[in-house]
């Protein structure tokens, strides 16, 4: 099966070989006596090109599902004798800043050198479907405190008012403080609508009865702080991910949106290595 799975990622079995360490024609080998087995091609083939088959897709979903629960039973055998192994899939928020992830992942794999780790970026309602799937380990959220994750196990890492973004050469940018009402005028930048890094702001200008124009969209914070300090726009963050420079100015917002991070986790059946992991974020 892993043979299978290698050719079909690879799109080559030379490539596939050199994955699995064996030499092609023991690969090649093995493919064909499966094929005779099953009755059927998996892997349409040429001297130049290899194309999996509609019975090869079909065997491809259960083969992996297969390797998964059989790698899954070997790390959790070894784990009874202290030693992790397997994969951590670990999804993060492009504005985390309730814990130090960076210190976390060194302390974690000095630990547990053998556990291969997997960072990925994006959002976090992608983060609570993959875990829901079974695609993620764990994640850290960011979402608003009237949204908390579901279907998922979670712990609040921290809660946050995010402050007025704006350029040290912007008018408002000597206030001590501001309300939501004296932005109205304003042009900002923000995550794209309906993602968990916006919908905080959302909901908080339509608290206040307050329209407010986003001009740019953007997933990067440095992108959306460079915006910023070309004083093109505002922009509503978490103060930790502002960096100290002169060319910015933080302003604390009196009925301004807060958010809060989670740590979450599927909590059916968790990995040795996901559990581990949590214990570097949420000690207890």
């Amino acid at each position: 099966m892993r043979y299978v799975v290698a050719v079909a990622e690879e799109g080559s079995f030379t490539r596939a070989a050199e994955r699995c360490r064996v030499v092609q024609s023991a690969l090649s080998h093995q493919i064909k006596s499966l094929e005779r087995e099953l009755g059927v091609q998996l892997f349409a083939r040429t001297s130049r090109r290899v194309e999996i088959t509609a019975a090869g897709t079909a065997f491809l979903l259960a083969a992996r599902a297969s390797l998964a629960a059989a790698d899954r039973a070997i790390n959790d055998a070894v784990a009874t004798t202290g030693e992790i192994r397997g994969t951590l899939t670990i999804g993060i928020i492009p504005t985390v800043t309730a814990v130090d992830l960076p210190a976390a992942l060194g302390a974690f794999h000095r630990a547990h050198p053998e556990v291969r780790i997997r960072l990925r970026g994006g959002a976090s309602n992608d983060f609570i479907t993959a875990i829901r799937h079974g695609r993620m380990d764990v994640a850290v959220l960011g979402l608003p405190d009237s949204m908390p994750p579901q279907g998922v196990s979670s712990s609040v890492l921290a809660r946050e008012r995010l402050v007025a973004v704006t350029s040290s050469q912007h008018a408002l940018a000597e206030k001590a403080s501001l309300s939501l009402s004296e932005l109205r005028e304003e042009r900002f930048v923000d995550f794209p609508e309906n993602s968990p890094g916006r919908i905080p702001s959302d909901l908080a200008f339509q608290a206040a009865g307050v329209h407010r124009e986003v001009a740019f969209e953007a997933m990067d914070t440095n992108l959306i702080l460079s915006l910023v300090a070309q004083n093109l726009v505002v922009a509503l963050l978490s103060p930790a991910v502002v960096p100290g420079n002169s060319a910015l100015r933080t302003i604390p917002i009196v009925d301004g949106p807060t958010r809060i991070e989670y740590l979450a986790w599927s909590g059916f059946n968790p990995s040795p290595a996901a559990q581990a992991f949590r214990e570097y974020l949420i000690p207890e």
